[in-house]
């Protein structure tokens, strides 16, 4: 079985649902688009993150999605540090169809300070309501550690292995300047890491070869088990199709049977405690 731990759906940005921001992602992706990409490629289920970028801590889209296929795909929502009231917003999304976890938001450009009380709030409110927090944090992996160690409680799910993405190509000159912290995370035991959008840090053409050594140090490090694969479309449209952030990890020689099966579905129905429901 083959989840998708990331992925993006989204409607037009129309009057009746505005973006916040209009980012460089193809003009629309609903979650039927995004279903029928996912049959394409063969992927069974995906974790349906609420864009950020365009719906901020609206979360609606999402819900309608999860609504209609429920078989296929389960949701996050993004949550607001500044909310006071963030542990009633985590209770009401806990009893929401479909929600699996919550988005903490703590990236490099935020500027947000890791004894931050309102990133304690959500902790809190995410072991109250037993949700796992997803936890946005490339370009910022020191204060996010700092965050992690002082909530041993929480199920923590790196986003992106933590390491900044490009949203347009090429790859940065050292895309994996940061691995030697991400490394460094591996002994958090209550963390689990995306291995979202991967591909996007290639120097080389699909299949991205080059990736596979960084990756095969953060299996190491992190145990297979604890890494779930995903692609993080829409958001890398720009720099890799939905198929090429599927393929390489279906076909590689680098990963055993096994070892694929935990990567690309396991470890994701483990960490959010869901699996879609195959036809």
């Amino acid at each position: 079985m083959i989840i998708d731990s990331q992925v993006h759906a989204y409607e037009a940005n129309t009057p009746k649902r505005p973006w916040h921001s209009v980012p460089n992602w193809p003009p629309h992706v609903t979650g039927d688009e995004m279903v029928a990409a996912m049959d394409k490629v063969g992927v069974d289920g995906a974790i349906f993150i609420s864009a950020f970028s365009l719906y901020r801590y609206d979360a609606s889209y999402a819900v309608e999605v999860a609504r209609k296929h429920a078989d296929r795909m389960a949701i996050v929502k993004p949550v607001d540090a500044d909310d006071a009231a963030v542990e009633e917003v985590v209770a009401e999304w806990k009893k929401t169809p479909g929600a699996v976890g919550i988005r903490m938001w703590m990236t490099g450009d935020v500027g947000r300070a890791p004894d931050d009380p309102g990133l304690d709030r959500i902790a809190r409110a995410a072991v109250r309501h037993d949700l796992p927090v997803n936890i946005h944090c490339w370009d910022n992996l020191d204060a996010a550690t700092k965050v992690i160690d002082r909530h041993p409680d929480v199920r923590f799910i790196i986003d992106h292995m933590g390491i900044l993405q490009p949203r347009v190509p090429p790859a940065p000159a050292e895309p994996w300047a940061a691995l030697p912290k991400v490394l460094e995370l591996a002994k958090r035991k209550n963390a689990v890491i995306k291995i979202s959008g991967a591909c996007t840090l290639s120097k080389e053409p699909y299949p991205f070869d080059d990736i596979w050594d960084p990756l095969s140090r953060i299996f190491d490090a992190w145990g297979i088990d604890r890494c779930l694969w995903g692609t993080d479309w829409t958001r890398a449209a720009a720099v890799v199709s939905y198929e090429q952030g599927v393929e390489p990890f279906r076909t590689t020689s680098r990963l055993s049977e096994p070892e694929r099966a935990m990567l690309m579905g396991g470890a994701c129905a483990k960490a959010y405690r869901w699996q879609p429901k195959k036809g």
